[in-house]
C-alpha cells in the first residue's frame, strides 16, 4: 500500500493548527499549571497545612487528578476525528485525493498528539518550572516521569477515541461511546474487580488482580506514579495488591506504548 510523508505532514498540521486557532491548547495548558501548583501549595489546607510539602504527595494528588480529567480531555479531543468528517461530507472529499486512508488517519493521529502534547507538556513544564527552585534532582527526576507518563496516558485515549471515530456511524453515537469508555476505564472497572475480589472471598488472588490492573491504562498510569513512593503506597493500598516483580517503570511504559498503539492500529484496520 502506498504511504507518503508530505500528505501525512499537511494533514498533521492542519489538525495541529486548527487547535492553536482555538485556542484549544492554551485553555488546557492553563488548566494544567493552575491546578497543578493548587494542588503543590494547598493540597493539605484541608489539614490546616498551606505550603509545598513535598514532591511525593503532590505528584500522588496530582495523579487522581490526571486519571480524572486527562482521558476525558483526550476522548473529547479525537472521538469525531473520523466521523464527523463523514457528517460533513468531507470524508469522501478527502478521500479522493491522492492520499490513502492510512495517511489520513495517521495524520490527524498525529496532529492531535502533538496538541494533546504541548498543552500537557506546557502546562505542567510551567507547574514544574514554578516549583523548580524547591526540587532536587531526584524530585525533579520524579516530576518528569510522572508528566512524560501523563502524555502517554493522554496518547493511549486519544487512540481508543480514533478507534471509536472510525466504528462509530455518526457523531452522538461517537460521543456516547466516548463517555462510556471514560466511565468504564475511569470507575467502572477498579469497581468491578473489587467486587470481584470481595465476592470471591479470597478466591480470586491478588495476582490475578495485579494482572487485572494492566489492561487498564488509568490504572497502569497511577501504579507507575505510585508504587515507587514508600510514603503514598499504603494510601492506595498498591502494596498489598500490586508485585514488584511487575512494577518496573520500564515494563509499564511498555504497556502504557501498547495502549497507544494498539487501538490505533485496530483502528487503521478498519478504517482500511
Amino acid at each position: 500500500m502506498r504511504f507518503e510523508l508530505t500528505p501525512l505532514r499537511v494533514i498533521a498540521a492542519k489538525e495541529f493548527q486548527d487547535r492553536l486557532r482555538n485556542r484549544w491548547v492554551l485553555v488546557i495548558g492553563v488548566v494544567f499549571a493552575a491546578f497543578a501548583l493548587l494542588i503543590a501549595y494547598f493540597g493539605g489546607a484541608q489539614q490546616g497545612a498551606v505550603g509545598f510539602k513535598g514532591i511525593e504527595l503532590t505528584i500522588a494528588s496530582l495523579t487522581s487528578l490526571v486519571i480524572y480529567l486527562l482521558p476525558l480531555i483526550a476522548l473529547i479531543l479525537g472521538f469525531d476525528a473520523i466521523v464527523g468528517e463523514k457528517e460533513r461530507g468531507s470524508l469522501d472529499l478527502l478521500l479522493s485525493m491522492p492520499i490513502t486512508r492510512l495517511e489520513l488517519l495517521l495524520g490527524k493521529y498525529l496532529g492531535l498528539a502533538g496538541a494533546l502534547a504541548v498543552a500537557t507538556l506546557g502546562g505542567f513544564g510551567l507547574a514544574g518550572g514554578v516549583l523548580g527552585w524547591q526540587l532536587d534532582a531526584n524530585a525533579l527526576y520524579h516530576y518528569a516521569g510522572f508528566v512524560l507518563s501523563a502524555l502517554l496516558l493522554g496518547l493511549s485515549f486519544l487512540s481508543i477515541a480514533l478507534l471509536i471515530s472510525v466504528l462509530a456511524s455518526d457523531r452522538t453515537r461517537a460521543s456516547g461511546l466516548a463517555i462510556g469508555a471514560w466511565f468504564a476505564f475511569v470507575l467502572v472497572f477498579d469497581l468491578l474487580l473489587l467486587g470481584l475480589l470481595v465476592a470471591s472471598a479470597g478466591e480470586v488472588n491478588s495476582q490475578f488482580a495485579a494482572y487485572a490492573l494492566l489492561f487498564n491504562p488509568a490504572d497502569v498510569f497511577r501504579i507507575l506514579n505510585i508504587f515507587s513512593m514508600a510514603e503514598v503506597q499504603s494510601l492506595y493500598g498498591l502494596a498489598t495488591v500490586f508485585p514488584e516483580s511487575l512494577a518496573n517503570p520500564l515494563l509499564l511504559g511498555g504497556v502504557m506504548v501498547a495502549w497507544i498503539v494498539g487501538p490505533l492500529a485496530l483502528a487503521i484496520w478498519r478504517f482500511k
